[in-house]
This record gives structure tokens, sequence and C-alpha cells, in this order.
């Protein structure tokens, strides 16, 4: 008998500022279930968790959020199968979307504390608790490596002018919506080719100009590695600092050893051609690196 599979969803702790300077959670009561907890859904066919969870948001807890930082996933049965939830700190940055055929019929926006104790799950009284203990989060990046494009050993030209390729610009239509969700306000790219091209469509979905920095690049002959990494891992930094969002587009060779360095600890920074990452910073101190 073929396996049951597990039911995946995604959803978040949407958060406002206070009047008293603190935070205000988003929780929704369904009367289906007599219950309260965070907004959350079942994934579309083929959909990306992150841009399932803003979604979710939208449509039960009518919040237009862009997610900050990667929280405790919630595993628990449903129905005799194993369901998994993705969650993500996520900032208010407007309204609207509310689906009324949804199974919401209240929202309540509370105290952190008051929310812990309204709501019916331990597991999402859990996934409070963890948001309850991060520091704030000022900024928030999306660090991206360009997609594929081809084999160098058979580009006739200098390699900075080799373009994506056919699995590159699919990528690159892929990361578009992803980081579309954190609003940037720039985008920046190292200077080849195919590093521009990985951010055209986002670009072109968010009408920003592609800003090129050298700062970006892998080393070149009898330039010494840590000199680059160092350099994306100060370009990075001043990103954070400023507390605008931004999308970044480097290389393979700089990825790692600059998100090592902005850690401060070591790690499997390794970064796929047309992946990335979710980096979430308090000033200039990266709090979380997510893969996205």
């Amino acid at each position: 008998m073929a396996g049951v599979t597990e039911i995946r969803a995604a959803g978040g702790v949407v958060w406002r500022p206070a009047p008293d300077g603190g935070a205000e959670v988003c929780l929704v009561h369904r009367p289906r279930y007599g219950d309260w907890s965070l907004p959350k859904g079942k994934l579309e066919p083929g959909e990306h968790p992150l841009i399932a969870a803003t979604r979710e948001v939208a449509e039960e807890a009518d919040a237009q959020a862009a997610p900050e930082l990667r929280l405790p996933t919630a595993r628990y049965r449903s129905e005799g199968r194993l369901k998994v939830v993705d969650y993500w700190s996520m900032r208010v940055v407007g309204t609207g979307g509310f689906q009324p055929d949804t199974e919401v019929d209240e929202i309540r926006w509370l105290a952190v504390d008051d929310a812990v104790t309204l709501v019916s799950y331990p597991h999402d009284a859990e996934v409070l608790a963890a948001f309850a203990a991060l520091p704030p989060v000022t900024a928030t990046l999306v660090l991206v490596r360009h997609g594929h494009a081809g084999k160098r050993l058979t580009w006739p030209g200098p390699d900075t002018g080799r373009p994506l390729d056919a699995r590159g610009w699919s990528e690159a239509y892929a990361l578009a919506p992803l980081i579309g969700l954190i609003r940037p306000t720039r985008l920046l790219s190292a200077a080849p080719r195919r590093c521009v091209q990985t951010l055209d469509p986002a670009a072109a979905l968010l009408d920003l100009p592609i800003e090129v920095s050298g700062d970006l690049n892998e080393p070149i002959a009898g330039q010494q590695p840590d000199e680059c990494m160092l350099a994306a891992a100060a370009l990075l930094t001043a990103l954070a600092t400023a507390g605008e969002p931004a999308a970044v587009c480097s290389q393979g060779k700089v990825i790692p050893g600059a998100l090592e360095r902005l850690a401060g600890r070591g790690g499997d920074y390794t970064t796929g051609k047309g992946g990335g990452w979710l980096l979430a910073f308090t000033g200039d101190r990266l709090i979380g690196a997510d893969r996205i």
C-alpha cells in the first residue's frame, strides 16, 4: 500500500506596531473548529511555502505582510495524517486580500502574551513564544546566486559575458515573486551578465533598476578570495544598516564566505545556482538566514 503523504501548509506570525511601542500579532477564529489560531493554509500544487504563507495571511487575516524570519515548524496529526506547517515572522505593510469563503469569521490583534493565552493549540503557543524571543528585525535582504548559464568551457567569449541558459531563465522567473515578497527598494548584482539577467524578471515585476557592484564579484586572477568575501559581506551589512529591503545577486565563490562572516560562525552556506537566502538583520547583525 502506498504511503500516506503529509499535508503541507504555511502561515505566519503577523505583527504590527502597538500603541505602547510593542507589537501586536494577529489571530483568526474558525467557527468550524471553534478555535483561535495563527493564520495559515495548505500549499497549492507546486507552490513555494513562503508564497503560500503570504497568500494565506492575506486571505485569512486581511493583511499584506512581508516575511522576515523563519519560525519553528509545527508538526501534528490532522485527519490521520502528519501535517507540517512552516511559519515566518511577517511585518504588516498593508491591508487587503481577505477571502470571505475562508473558514475565518473573526480576526483579533493582540499583545503577544494575550495571544499565547488565547490560542487553542500548544504548537501555536510555541511559535508565538519563539517570535517573542526574537530581537527586532530592522532589515531583510534576499541574497541569490545566479541561475544556470551553460558551461564555462563551451562559451567562446569572456566569461563575464556568459548568459543564462533556458534552465537559468526558468530559475530567474521563479525567483522574481519570492524576491517581491520582501518589497525591495533596491536590486544589486555582480557584474557578470548571468547575474544581472537573474534579477531581470524581478526588475520587470517591481519596476526597479539593477545596480551593478563589483563588491559582489568572484575573485579574478591574482585576487585573494577573502578580499571578495569581505567586500560582499560589507556591502550586505551596509544595506542592512540602511534599513531598506534589497535583493542581491552574487556568485558561488562569494556567497558562502560572505554569509559565514556575517553569521560569525561556520555552517553550510553552499548555494546552488538559482538558489538563495532570506536574510534578517537587527541593525548590522545577521540574526537569521533561511534558504529559499
